[in-house]
Order: C-alpha cells, then structure tokens, then sequence
C-alpha cells in the first residue's frame, strides 16, 4: 500500500497562501514560515503530518501528495479548512 509523507502551511485566504508560496520560493525556509503562519496545530513541528496512506486527508490533499511531484510546494489547495501549501517529503 502506498505511504507518503507530507508537511503543509494552511492559512485563511488564497492571497496570505500566494505570498507565503513567493517567500518560500525565494528561498525563505517551509518549516519556520509553517511555525509562524500556519493554522493547522502541524505548525508547531513545522507543518510535518507525518506518514500517512490515501484517504487519510481530505481529496483535494491527497490528490496532490499521491499525484504530484515530490519536493515540490504546490498550491493553494482548497479544503474545507482553508488554503493549503503542500509539499510531500517521500512517497512510497
């Protein structure tokens, strides 16, 4: 079965998830922007969800970990929660 492992900065608006994307682009760390914007109670280990298998998250995110490219930041991704930046660490 397939595992992936995924860190994720989730924010309120597309625009603060757009910005936060054009730090991170510029070289700005994932982890310390995730600590310090991030809504998700992840935040506190630098948005990190750990390993988790398909339809353990919402659709809209596991699209993205099971689908797209690793390492890479994707999004926003809207959820029922808000907007997301997501990157997957490692799928197996």
């Amino acid at each position: 079965m397939a595992r992936a492992c995924a860190r994720h900065i989730l924010v309120n608006t597309k625009e603060a998830a757009e910005k936060l994307k054009g730090q991170i682009a510029r070289g700005e760390d994932f982890g310390k922007l995730a600590k310090k914007h991030s809504l998700c109670p992840s935040k506190k280990r630098g948005g990190d969800l750990g390993e988790f298998g398909p339809g353990q998250m919402v659709k809209a995110f596991d699209q993205v970990v099971f689908k797209k490219p690793v390492l890479e930041v994707h999004g926003p991704v809207k959820t029922q929660f808000g907007y997301h930046l997501i990157q997957t660490i490692y799928r197996t």
